[in-house]
């Protein structure tokens, strides 16, 4: 005991062991000598950005998958858990930006792209791996040696090699569509990163005149067309549908009224489109419109994809600047006006006065002249889902732009089979609904990224002769006409070489030995946000380039959220430090809190404002079981006694006591309810389970129970240490996976260890059918409630915790009998009795009770307690009870206070009168049973 400290100290133990654990490689995998037939048991470490610090995402997300890992381990699986990072092209190049601007003032166009990269690459080597040094100390048990990162040469080499197998397929090309577009990252994005946010808005009704003729006349000219609608006395402007067409008063202007939330927008606007069968409009189908505040002319058009229900049931059309006019367009060959720069500034095409204001200026602008002219008709509150840069939050622009893209059909396709054929299973089951409908409505992956940090696209373009070339190797001159060549300005999108990692990191291309090895992995961990990002495309990458699903089971876990239910950021400032976990409370205990707290399918509330709260609950656990450690260790002396197996001085059952078989069987159970609960990945009941044998049934009973075997004459110490001893020993091995860092240290501690031994290698305990024992599980329980009862007793009564009393306990079958006579000096020992009569008839004046099987407990309280001071306390509460019952009873009585007061308020009302009738019952039977008069 010289080396096990009174205290729990965690900063003296876990570094320590983890150290242990690495110079002894047992985190690589290790084929396990016993007999095995699964397959490795392989993890995938979503990477983390070379830029992310530690958070309770990645706390909880890491914590999980090395709960499963450990487990595997100890179950005799060969365990591969694969860790990495990714470059994050987007998050990176941010960061490295605004260094070099606080640095010297400048941008990267000032420093040039080949200077910026290489700043890059300083910048990731000297930070990139401090998340995975973060992880390693909350425990995560990965294979080191074979960290990967997203940009390694080799990894490289494989994206370039699926682009070109992608292209040479005709699943990858360039096009010239609409995509999303952060003016902050100047960038263009995918329909995933473009993340959706509610956002409280405006929609702006604005009033377009019409002008007399059809396309190609010139019966109004431009100019005359904006002075005929400003407004004054003599002129009167309608909406097209206010009055019978063909029936507008005399010198009105027709028009038509639309509706946006981005009015800068319809500087851009090519026409405006209709449905073709509402009658609102059809006769205005071909005409012209003078666009406000510009010197262009639009057609009216009809479209299907019109909803007449919808504001007024006419649209702008801005091909240039939505998704779905870009569409429209296209089917109407309509122009497409692209009316921003980069940046989401006016560009040159629209009239002067505009050019150069940023977008939202320019809304203000436009808004404030519409109505200026008269043709602004409403503005209405509007709270809807809007666009953000997932990575910089700034709001994304739609734009038209030419962009290389994947087709993702027919990728889908196998994808969303191997789902609803039950070969991919996801948990919770409802996650995979969610994946299945992304996949029956996928659109073409926008790939390519306009950055500089990243995988370079590797298509060569040649000026000369025109040609395009797309290459596994760098070209240096054009394979048609020999000039020279430049490549693809663009990287490729981040999430285009983490789909691949469940291959690439195991050296695909090339037929490892790994890759053979360890694909297919078998389980994902991962958050829900990117099952989209990244879990569905790897599913997609691996039917593709492996012919076989990356993984079988994706456990999609719940988010890290605060009291209010917000999910945790820093830009809410709501977020915990799990490192500051770690260095005050151990990062055990911010293990246990994280796998107790998030049921399947639940999120994980903590209060970042009460860490104290919110991790005392892996504390005190962790100190409860030092200190039971400490306990058992005090009395061992050598290894025990076994309790199983052929062994010549094994203890015999005809030894144990009763409790000694309790313990047994209620170990047992948690044996089988931890493994079958991990099993399920419901890690939380796993930890429940052992958490209820360890605190309550080991420390608080068992421990109490063989004091007297261990420190009396009472016989059988040598059995109670070595039952102690094997329950113990195989709850250690239950919560390791948990707890990895005070388990470890506890097994170490107890005797028989050999040098090279480890918990964190050691067999997990597997079920035994003579360790259950009905009997003794049911006989104790009787033991356990009759202790209860009687100390319920004497608090009722208000005895005096010293003060011994007597009780009679008539056993209401035979089996309740042996375990009372068996366990009946615990009874009188944990109840503090001066005696226990098993059976006997009931003497004077005292309290009664009955346990769950009809046995019945009397308690005689005449010595007990002072019968006349606790009959006169009875009597003067329920006195004042009855009191409270008739102003009560009066109250509802009265039909005014019931018919007017609130239904809620009546039915407090009535619940109060029928606790209270409760409560004077309670006291009257009290009452009874002590003779008061």
């Amino acid at each position: 005991m010289t080396d096990l400290p009174a205290q729990y100290s965690p900063e003296g133990i876990e570094a320590r062991l983890y150290g242990a654990w690495t110079d002894a490689g047992i985190f690589a995998p290790h084929r396990d000598p016993r007999p095995v037939t699964r397959d490795p048991f392989v993890v995938m470490m979503p990477p983390p950005n070379v830029t992310a610090q530690l958070h309770m995402g990645h706390g909880l997300n890491n914590t999980i998958q090395d709960v499963l890992v450990r487990t595997a381990r100890m179950q005799g699986r060969e365990t591969l858990w694969l860790p990495g990072t990714d470059h994050a092209g987007i998050a990176t190049q941010n960061v490295v930006e605004r260094l070099i601007a606080k640095e010297g003032g400048q941008t990267r166009f000032d420093i040039g792209r080949e200077a910026f990269v290489r700043r890059v690459w300083s910048y990731v080597n000297e930070t990139g791996a401090t998340i995975l040094d973060q992880l390693k100390a909350i425990g995560a048990s990965c294979d080191w040696g074979r960290t990967y990162f997203t940009l390694d040469e080799d990894l490289s080499r494989a994206v370039r090699e699926v682009f070109v197998r992608l292209y040479e397929k005709g699943l990858v090309y360039r096009g010239h569509y609409i995509i999303n577009w952060c003016p902050r990252c100047l960038t263009a994005l995918s329909n995933e990163e473009a993340e959706k946010h509610d956002v409280d808005g405006k929609i702006w009704h604005l009033r377009y005149p019409l002008v007399g003729g059809k396309p190609g006349d010139a019966s109004l000219a431009p100019t005359q067309a904006i002075r005929a609608v400003r407004p004054s006395s003599a002129t009167v402007i309608i909406a097209a549908g206010e009055v019978a067409a063909g029936d507008p008063p005399a010198g009105a202007i027709e028009s038509i009224v639309v509706a946006t939330t981005r009015p800068e927008t319809m500087l851009g606007d090519t026409a405006v489109a209709v449905h073709p069968a509402d009658e609102r409009y059809r006769h205005l189908i071909g005409r012209l419109i003078q666009l406000p505040l510009t010197d262009r002319q639009i057609p009216i058009i009809a479209d299907e994809a019109v909803d007449p229900a919808f504001g007024s049931g006419a649209v702008k059309v801005t091909p240039a600047h939505d998704p779905a006019d870009f569409e429209i367009g296209k089917r109407h060959d309509l122009p497409v006006l692209d009316v921003m720069t980069p940046d989401a500034r006016m560009n040159d095409e629209v009239p002067a006065r505009f050019r150069g204001l940023f977008r939202f200026d320019a809304r203000r602008q436009v808004v404030a002249e519409f109505e200026r002219l008269g043709l602004l008709v409403k503005v209405e509150d509007h709270r809807h889902a809007v666009g953000h840069c997932y990575r910089c939050d700034t709001v994304v622009e739609p734009r038209v732009s030419d962009q290389w893209f994947v087709k993702m059909a027919p990728l889908a396709k196998p994808a969303l089979k191997a789902y609803r054929d039950g070969t991919l299973t996801f948990i919770p089951e409802r996650r995979g609904e969610e994946y299945a409908q992304w996949m029956e409505n996928i659109r073409d992956w926008c790939i390519s990224r306009q950055l500089w940090w990243g995988h370079r696209i590797p298509v060569w373009y040649c000026d000369g002769c025109g040609e395009m070339t797309v290459s596994r190797t760098d070209l240096s001159a054009c394979p048609k006409c020999r000039g020279p060549v430049r490549q693809d300005e663009d990287v490729l999108d981040t999430w285009f070489s983490s789909w691949l990692v469940p291959f690439t990191s195991l050296g695909w291309p090339e037929k490892t030995d790994d890759l053979k090895r360890y694909y297919p992995g078998t389980t994902l961990v991962t958050a829900p946000e990117i099952l989209f990002f990244w879990v569905a495309r790897m599913v997609m990458a691996g039917i593709e380039f492996m012919g076989q699903l990356p993984f079988t089971t994706v456990y999609l876990h719940g988010t890290v959220r605060d009291t209010q239910h917000r999910k945790m950021s820093k830009s809410l400032g709501n977020g915990i430090d799990p490192l500051d976990v770690v260095r005050t409370w151990g990062a055990d205990a911010l293990r246990y809190t994280v796998v107790s707290g998030m049921a399947v399918g639940t999120d994980l509330i903590l209060d970042p404002a009460d860490l104290e709260l919110s991790f005392a609950a892996g504390r005190n656990f962790a100190n409860k079981l030092w200190n039971a450690g400490r306990f058992l260790l005090s009395n061992l002396d050598g290894v025990p006694r076994p309790v199983a197996g052929k062994h010549r001085n094994v203890v015999r059952k005809d030894e144990l006591t009763l409790a000694d078989r309790w313990i047994i069987a209620r170990c047992e159970e948690a044996v089988v309810a931890a493994t079958e609960a991990t099993a399920k990945y419901r890690l939380n009941d796993a930890a429940a389970a052992v958490y209820r044998f360890l605190w309550s049934d080991f420390a608080d009973w068992y421990v109490e129970l063989i004091k007297p075997r261990l420190y009396g004459d009472r016989p059988g110490g040598d059995v109670a240490r070595a039952v102690a001893y094997r329950v113990f020993d195989t709850a250690l091995r239950l919560l390791h996976p948990v707890m990895p860092f005070i388990t470890e240290e506890l097994w170490q501690k107890l005797p028989g260890r050999q040098a090279g031994e480890w918990l964190a290698t050691a067999a997990w305990p597997v079920s035994d059918s003579r360790a259950r024992d009905a009997a003794a599980l049911s006989g104790f329980a009787l033991v356990q409630e009759a202790v209860g009862v009687i100390r319920q007793i004497r608090s009722e009564y208000g005895i005096e915790p010293g003060k011994q009393i007597a009780a009679t306990i008539t056993p209401a079958t035979p089996g309740a009998r042996t375990a009372i006579e068996a366990e009946s000096g615990t009874i009188t020992r944990l109840a503090k009795l001066a005696t226990l009569a098993v059976g006997g008839a009931e003497q004077g004046v005292g309290a009664h009770a009955v346990l769950s099987d009809g046995t019945p407990v009397f308690v005689p309280l005449g010595s007990a307690i002072d019968l006349g001071r606790e009959c006169a306390r009875l009597l003067e509460e329920e006195t004042r009870l009855r009191q409270l019952l008739a102003s009560q009873e009066k109250k509802l009585a009265n039909e005014q206070f019931v018919s007017r007061a609130p239904a809620n308020v009546v039915e407090n009302e009535r619940a109060k009168l029928a606790d209270w009738s409760k409560q004077v019952a309670v006291l009257g039977d009290k009452r009874k049973r002590l003779g008061c008069g």
